[in-house]
């Protein structure tokens, strides 16, 4: 009895730690970074994880305005519909560890602060907040209203990660790529994956 518990425990653990990887993608100007981003994580990923995608309806319409690329899914992602409360990312006994919004506008900002979780894409958001698990905001917008600045501190309080879409300029870029990737690096090194690139010193 004891030994089949003990087997129990420990395949549960290792279930856990192997987890998931969710990409929330808002209608926030710069669908560059998110587009990137599931590319990057796509390569970075051993077959044990996984990767989803939640778009809002408005991230699908600047996609195509901004990118003129096909949507995620119609490239082989596995994106989850926005209304879909149902899909296993939308619960805590689900085994994602970490979620990335970006780009993440302040409306979305707004409604994860205050706890509504109308969509998937907040609800999932949430999911990771009580669970403790890693939430990083990459946040699109300027200048920051005092609401805004509120909303993000009560999201940096409750344990997310606010990470301005702020590029650097220290690896003197020749080009938008030489720009954006090592941005792009930054966030999922801040998300606790292996994102390489430029560092400072080097």
């Amino acid at each position: 009895m004891y030994s089949r518990f003990r087997y129990i425990i420990i395949s549960k653990k290792m279930t856990n730690k192997r987890g998931g990887i969710v990409v929330g993608i808002t209608g926030a100007s710069g669908a560059i970074l998110g587009h990137r981003i599931i590319l990057r994580i796509k390569e970075l990923i051993d077959d044990s994880q996984n990767l989803r995608v939640v778009m809002s309806d408005t991230a699908r319409k600047v996609w195509k305005h901004e990118l003129m690329l096909p949507l995620p899914e119609e490239t082989g992602f596995t994106v989850y519909d926005n209304h879909h409360l149902f899909a296993d990312i939308a619960s805590g006994s689900a085994s994602y560890h970490t979620m990335i919004v970006c780009p993440c506008s302040m409306g979305t900002v707004g409604r994860i602060a205050a706890g509504v979780s109308d969509t998937l894409l907040t609800r999932a958001a949430d999911v990771m907040l009580k669970e403790r698990r890693k939430l990083v905001l990459v946040i699109r917008e300027a200048p920051l209203s005092l609401i805004h600045l509120r909303n993000l501190t009560t999201l940096a309080e409750s344990g997310a990660l606010v990470f301005p879409a702020t590029p650097f300029f220290y690896h003197h870029p020749r080009d938008i790529d030489e720009l954006i990737n090592p941005l792009v690096n930054r966030v999922l090194e801040t998300a606790g994956m292996p994102g390489g690139g430029y560092h400072w010193g080097e």
